[in-house]
């Protein structure tokens, strides 16, 4: 994982990858590059099994990110926004398939497609001046990359009109009572935070996590009937892993258990 990006920073803390958006000059606001660095680096991160957790946050205190990068707007045509809304379903789809944990360390402004990337994580940690919003409409367009559809799962439709609909910012204590974010702290101890968090999340059976991320994310879009088959299959393959009879046998003798992953 040490390959080199032109808008992100990486870097390796044991089995924790740490992503960073890097493009503080425009409020770490994505353009094609970064989009498609972001997608090579998750990509690596889930082939890589040594890694057994993810960190996305943004360089500096001022923005995770502010979306998408409203400066190339004036050139786009029809078709080259349609394909940018796909390009951005896919790499955060892909971040809701992963096998691994990703966390947001969420270090600023959260806007637009940042909310959406913010969405598409599993576990959401914010500082406390952090802002989060979908400001979409005060352009004339709407979300693209998952905004409309995130948003009503997480925090439920009249919550998401109100984002998506109204265009304003909510303050980090905002999102923490609706639901939209995890944990509220201190800027100083957010990378602290969320590699605790990260640490606490490489120690649990990896395969299971998987299973219950996936159950999760796939089985609340599906009827209760469906949702609960998709949970019964995954609970009973976990009883074809080492880690469940290791996890057993630690409990029966009040050990702590060493989760291997198979």
């Amino acid at each position: 994982m040490s390959k080199a990006y032109e808008t992100l920073k990486i870097e390796r803390v044991d089995n924790i990858l740490i992503i960073t958006l890097n493009r503080p000059h425009r409020l770490n606001a994505f353009n094609d590059v970064m989009m498609e660095e972001l997608y090579d680096a998750l990509v690596n991160a889930e082939r890589d099994p040594s890694i057994r957790c993810v960190i996305i946050t943004g360089e500096g205190d001022r923005a995770f990110s502010a979306g998408a990068d409203i400066t190339a707007f004036p050139k786009a045509t029809p078709v080259m926004a349609e394909e940018f809304s796909r390009l951005g379903q896919e790499v955060f789809g892909f971040i809701e398939r992963m096998s691994k944990p990703v966390i947001a360390a969420i270090n600023g402004f959260a806007l637009g497609g940042g909310l959406e990337l913010v969405a598409a994580c599993d576990f959401r940690i914010a500082a406390e001046h952090a802002e989060l919003g979908q400001p979409e409409i005060n352009l004339g367009l709407i979300p693209g990359w998952g905004g409309t559809q995130r948003l009503v799962r997480l925090i439920g439709i009249a919550k998401a009109k109100e984002l998506v609909m109204l265009g304003g910012r909510i303050s980090a204590e905002e999102a923490l009572k609706i639901g939209l974010v995890n944990k509220v702290v201190h800027y100083d101890n957010l990378r602290e935070e969320a590699i605790k968090l990260a640490q606490r999340l490489c120690e649990l059976p990896p395969i299971a996590l998987r299973y219950a991320k996936l159950a999760i994310n796939f089985g609340s879009q599906a009827p209760l009937e469906a949702g609960l088959r998709i949970e019964s299959a995954f609970m009973g393959l976990t009883f074809s892993t080492e880690d469940l009879k290791e996890g057993v046998e630690a409990f029966m003798s009040r050990r702590k258990p060493q989760f291997k992953g198979r």
